[in-house]
């Protein structure tokens, strides 16, 4: 994949000479995240003239604080230009195993060239692999998937949600 270093416990892999993925705090890309977010709302979200963004900070920060949250990012020289941010925690249909779900995924349009979101995919599941994870699961948007990607890396397509506004 590229130059892989560790420090500090954590991995860093270098790839394409000056893009980085690595696993970051969520103190270190709080402000980083904050105008991608914007942009990933605004190209794929539903219902944007009833459901606003506005991210339950409090929540994130509880969440990685008790361990449960995991963040993946892509630079490139020291801009944030992408990120994989899943929930880990025991299913409660399967206590023995540890579930990684995707809360959010994104890479600017930009910087998808050379294949930046399929190698943050595959870095955030080695390390997940390395604290356990059984299964990781990635949903995509109906209206922007990117299912291909996740078929030719042996994702299984199981389930599909249902969803209406309804309030």
């Amino acid at each position: 994949m590229g130059r892989t270093n560790r420090k500090g416990g954590k991995t860093t892999t270098t790839i394409g000479g000056n893009m980085k993925l690595q696993e970051e705090a969520l103190t270190e890309i709080c402000e980083d995240i904050k105008p991608l977010i914007q942009m990933h709302w605004e190209q794929v979200a539903l219902n944007k003239d009833k459901i606003k963004l506005n991210p339950d900070w409090d929540e994130y920060h509880r969440l990685y604080n008790a361990g449960n949250l995991k963040i993946y990012t892509a630079r490139k020289e020291h801009e944030l230009v992408g990120y994989f941010i899943v929930a880990v925690g025991k299913n409660i249909h399967y206590k023995d195993h540890l579930f990684a779900n995707c809360d959010i995924i994104y890479v600017k349009p930009d910087s998808r060239a050379g294949m930046t979101g399929y190698k943050l995919i595959n870095f955030a599941t080695a390390e997940l692999q390395k604290i356990g994870v059984s299964v990781l699961n990635i949903n995509t948007k109906t209206h922007l998937p990117f299912d291909k990607l996740l078929l030719r890396m042996k994702f299984g397509l199981i389930e599909r949600l249902y969803s209406k506004f309804i309030g």
